[in-house]
């Protein structure tokens, strides 16, 4: 057992976040090497490297409690093969979608970067929109054996999983030696309000695992001696994660600029040629990872369907001043009307922290106040606090008219893609490292004063306690899915549909009707669909230089026209030029036939369509199917009829 000791400028840093001890000196040289710790089992015997330390029946228990709670989340998911996420099922479709493009370019040879297979003709630029190659890839076997519905679940469930076990190893190898205070750091890592609600359609951004192997890696460029080694480790790192989520990638690359920055300045003096050491890792891993992802990139930014910015509303999106406080829909201490109020969506309740975490947050801050390590902590996690606020600071739903930080950051390239509220969510990692350094800190003043041992563990277990046990998290919540129909799960689309055609379907795909997505990726992606839900550039013609990105294709007349019937809007007065537009449209789409299935307001929709073609569709695998080939085919065809009221 170390006895307790003081932290001093001269330690070195991951010495200083392993172990953040009382004020006793210390009568034991602290190990400097940044990959090496004291484990409490071990004694004042030199420790393993981390990798080379044998795992015991405590890193098998808490690896075993991450996938069960990973798996008691989803379960709703996996006992109801036929639901879907209740509150953002069109990007669950989405990512359905997305799982059947990882397996069509293996399988088909087809370009991973562009797809043409929903939005025809235009397509989708599918590095714009988070394709997830990094893992629909590998999952290629899973998709094509059980289908893109069953890949995404088991996607979901092991993006929580593996999560929680690499923050459990990194901490319990890499910044604490207590076994015990790594697990309460990364259960709350994984398992955050923020995290839990992006579970709930964005398995994208809870797919973290690679985010604390990241700041391992970081903090190891420092090392001397080894920098084409350790850049080249931390480019494979920083590659993978761009080809999961971007988005996540860049604000943990912000958070680790800032605290290396503060940190180097501190050690300045005491630590010189350290930052000359580490700025050579990071040219390493910088030029390699430039190197690989530049086509990616420029495909991304400048290729075809590429978009410039989120909608303006979006970049709107700001936590809520009062979300900080209370209590996620998605904890058993939360308030789906609180937080309906406070959040944009139940997607997006990204800084509900509760005031027991807060209140302990900052007494962490001030009990380890001592270790600049803790104090940079601390301030990237308010500096991404205000980050979240977005342009205009709101309390309790309020507007109060004060600008915030995103007021001047919102329209600077690249962070005009970025959802503002999401920066509160990069907060809870920080608070994870800072929960673990606290405990380890309470464990190691059991051990240094054990007359006290009763208070200290009643204070530690109180504190914990009251801060997390209202942030258990509760069940994702589902709801049945529209049944796929037999005209396509039978096949019975093939004998319209070739490759030079598209289905259309009534209404075409958006956020509100994404299933048409799932349809296709059924199909291997074989069959072909216009319309879209993704992310794809604004074409209007009174603006041809705004290319702010829409959540769905620009708007034409068909495609208008049924989704307003849909909201619930009168059928329009069928004539000559709106057949003719209709006519325009599909021959725009190469649709071969247009298809509706039973849903809300079908009825509308199928008078609408017949009195716009002039002729009654067939009932075929559960389908109303409109055969309008030789009206695309022939340009000599038209459409009229009488006006229609």
């Amino acid at each position: 057992m170390l006895p307790p000791r003081q932290v001093t400028e001269t330690e070195d840093l991951d010495a200083e976040l392993i172990a953040l001890r009382t004020d006793v000196a210390p009568t034991v040289p602290v190990p400097v090497a940044p990959d090496v710790e004291v484990a409490p089992e071990q004694g004042e015997k030199p420790a393993k490297r981390w990798w080379r330390r044998r795992p015991d029946w405590r890193d098998v228990l808490a690896t075993a409690t991450f996938v069960v709670v990973a798996l008691y989340l989803t379960a709703p998911l996996w006992l109801n093969l036929d639901h879907q996420l209740r509150d953002d099922p069109q990007d669950q479709a989405f990512f359905e979608w997305m799982m059947a493009h990882g397996a069509r370019v293996l399988t088909d040879g087809a370009y991973p970067f562009f797809s043409d297979r929903m939005n025809y003709p235009d397509g989708v630029n599918m590095m714009a929109n988070t394709s997830v190659l990094a893992v629909s890839l590998p999952m290629t076997p899973v998709t094509l054996l059980f289908g893109p519905h069953v890949a995404f679940n088991l996607f979901l469930t092991l993006a929580l999983a593996l999560t929680g076990i690499s923050w459990y190893f990194v901490l319990s190898r890499v910044f604490v030696s207590s076994r015990l205070a790594a697990w309460v750091g990364a259960l709350f890592c994984t398992f955050a309000p923020s995290m839990v609600s992006h579970a709930g359609g964005h398995p994208n951004i809870v797919s973290q695992f690679l985010v604390p192997l990241i700041i391992w890696r970081t903090l190891r460029l420092r090392q001397p001696g080894r920098a084409v080694r350790n850049g080249l480790i931390m480019a494979a790192l920083l590659i993978w994660q761009a080809f999961i989520n971007l988005e996540v990638l860049f604000m943990t690359a912000v958070g680790l600029g800032v605290f290396c920055l503060i940190m180097a300045v501190a050690r300045r003096k005491s630590h010189p040629g350290e930052t000359r050491r580490f700025l050579r890792g990071l040219a390493v891993a910088g030029t390699v990872t430039l190197a690989v992802l530049a086509y990616p990139l420029s495909v991304q930014f400048f290729g075809p369907q590429s978009y410039h910015g989120l909608p303006q509303f979006v970049r709107n999106f700001g936590a809520d001043l009062g979300s900080f406080t209370a209590y996620s829909s998605h904890s058993v201490a939360g308030n789906a009307v609180i937080a309906e109020r406070l959040a944009q969506n139940p997607a997006e309740e990204n800084a509900f922290f509760g005031w027991g975490l807060v209140i302990l947050f900052f007494g962490l801050i001030v009990w380890m106040r001592r270790s600049v390590a803790v104090l940079s902590l601390g301030f990237v996690a308010l500096l991404f606090a205000a980050m979240s606020l977005g342009p205009r600071i709101f309390l309790n739903g309020i507007n109060t008219g004060i600008p915030g930080i995103w007021a001047v950051l919102h329209s600077v390239p690249v962070l005009n893609s970025a959802v503002p509220t999401r920066w509160a969510m990069a907060i809870a990692p920080v608070v994870g490292i800072l929960l673990a350094l606290g405990v380890q800190r309470a464990i190691d003043l059991v051990k240094a004063q054990p007359a006290a041992r009763g208070p200290i563990r009643v204070a530690m277990i109180t504190a914990v306690a009251m801060a997390l046990v209202p942030l258990v998290p509760v069940q994702l919540k589902t709801a049945p899915m529209a049944p796929t129909p037999e005209f396509v799960t039978s096949g019975a689309w093939k004998q319209y549909v070739d490759d030079n055609h598209t289905v259309v379907t009534l209404p075409l795909p958006d956020s509100g009707y994404p299933d048409p997505l799932r349809w296709t990726a059924i199909t291997g992606q074989d069959m072909r669909i216009a319309g879209a839900y993704a992310l794809l550039p604004n074409q209007n013609p009174l603006n041809p230089g705004d290319r702010t990105a829409l959540f769905s294709p620009p708007w034409r007349p068909t495609s208008g026209l049924m989704a307003s019937i849909r909201q619930g809007n009168p059928i329009p007065e069928i004539n000559d030029t709106r057949r003719e537009m209709t006519l325009a449209d599909l021959r725009y789409w190469k649709a071969a036939v247009i298809v509706l299935t039973p849903q809300l307001r079908d009825t509308e929709m199928l008078r609408a369509m017949t009195g716009l073609l002039g002729f009654q569709p067939a009932w075929t695998g559960g389908a109303w199917v409109w055969d309008v080939r030789h009206l695309v085919d022939d340009p000599n065809a038209v459409l009229t009829g009488p006006d229609i009221g």
